[in-house]
């Protein structure tokens, strides 16, 4: 007798990931997640508003030109972003123990690239954020997908992963008028992302290093601060904000050899 409409035997066939109880009962991690997730959507809706002028910055220190690329440091700089974005995107090919986020975070990693390297260009063309912003909105969601779902469960990280994503694309769309969202979405992220790397990791997470991904993030908000006094004290050689772009894309990196091993081992 044939069992090929048998519904135990179709449910077996399934692969597990495929059969995630989504609607099942919140654990205690996935109530203080969105317990924090209400308190930055709250924060990003009603908190005062920032004018997008507060905080563009028209003028960056090192402006030399190169090979004809104006700004070229800080527009070439953006290269490590692609570099890094194609290596881990190469990382995934073939792997099925991913955590939920990585491949957006790689891709937005090479959006950064070319958002990054057209917005300094011009950097006198506040427009031209916006452009930066996408990018950087896409690998930021891809990464707090990836801390959420190593650190909480596997639907938690998809569920931040996707209000992530639109929160940040939002964000960075109006930012053109109202900076307050964007910056609750890149500091309230990242202090989101403290939190989870403070919490063991969940049974059978692939134990990406989170607090590396961050102390990196952190080291390229501080070289974004020192520009000029980076630019003075390398002698012109380097500006903190070419710093900056380089420690960026390697946040990347704790992400990546945490992919080194072979998944068949």
């Amino acid at each position: 007798m044939s069992h090929a409409n048998d519904p135990v035997q179709a449910a077996a066939k399934i692969p597990l990931g495929s059969r995630r109880l989504w609607f099942g009962a919140p654990q205690a991690r996935e109530k203080y997640l969105t317990a924090a997730l209400l308190v930055l959507a709250v924060a990003a809706l009603f908190a005062p508003a920032l004018p997008a002028a507060a905080w563009h910055i028209p003028h960056f220190v090192d402006s030399r030109t190169w090979l004809g690329v104006p700004n070229a440091a800080d527009v070439l700089s953006n290269l490590a972003f692609l570099a890094m974005g194609v290596w881990g995107s190469e990382r995934l090919r073939g792997r099925l123990d991913v955590p939920v986020g990585a491949s957006w975070f790689f891709v937005g990693l090479i959006l950064t690239c070319l958002g990054s390297g057209f917005y300094h260009l011009d950097p006198d063309a506040p427009q031209r954020l916006v452009a930066d912003r996408l990018g950087m909105a896409v690998a930021f969601a891809g990464f707090l997908g990836i801390a959420a779902s190593e650190r909480v469960s596997v639907r938690a990280g998809e569920a931040v992963l996707v209000l992530m994503m639109i929160a940040g694309l939002l964000a960075a769309w109006v930012a053109r008028e109202n900076l307050t969202p964007w910056v609750v979405v890149q500091y309230g992220g990242i202090a989101l992302a403290v939190g989870l790397a403070l919490t063991r990791p969940r049974p059978g997470a692939l134990g990406v290093p989170l607090g590396g991904v961050i102390l990196f993030y952190a080291l390229a908000k501080l070289f974004e601060l020192g520009d000029v006094t980076v630019f003075e004290a390398t002698g012109h050689m380097v500006s903190g904000h070419t710093l900056k772009h380089l420690a960026a894309a390697l946040a990347a990196w704790p992400v990546i050899s945490s992919l080194w091993h072979d998944p068949q081992s």
